[in-house]
């Protein structure tokens, strides 16, 4: 198996529509494998696989409550991923501000 660093981990499991709905629905609170199955229209055993890669990228947090799994948000890695993509958004914004300065100064030079 190929190891990925956690953010490539958080990643590729948010490549996948399922898992997002998954954290859009914890945004909510905490919620059983049950609970996130029915609306999805997917098996228990289903949910539990992609509960699995969330929980292994660090995206949620699982703890076994009797014969349920509670599942939750794990912030920290979501904030990791957010941390990466606000980087790079400052960054082609600073650029793309320059390249708005530049054609702003063309246009004053063909006056």
């Amino acid at each position: 198996m190929v190891h990925q660093s956690p953010l490539d981990e958080a990643f590729a499991a948010l490549s996948d529509p399922t898992r997002r709905g998954i954290l859009t629905q914890l945004g909510d609170g905490p919620a059983t494998v049950g609970e996130l199955a029915q609306p999805a229209g997917i098996t228990v055993t289903g949910m539990a696989k992609h509960v699995r890669v969330l929980e292994n990228a660090g995206l949620v947090v699982t703890e076994k409550i009797g014969r349920t799994r509670q599942c939750r948000l794990g912030a920290e890695r979501l904030d990791d991923a957010m941390a990466w993509i606000s980087f790079y958004q400052r960054l082609w914004e600073r650029r793309l501000d320059g390249l708005d300065a530049y054609f702003t100064l063309q246009k004053g030079h063909e006056k």
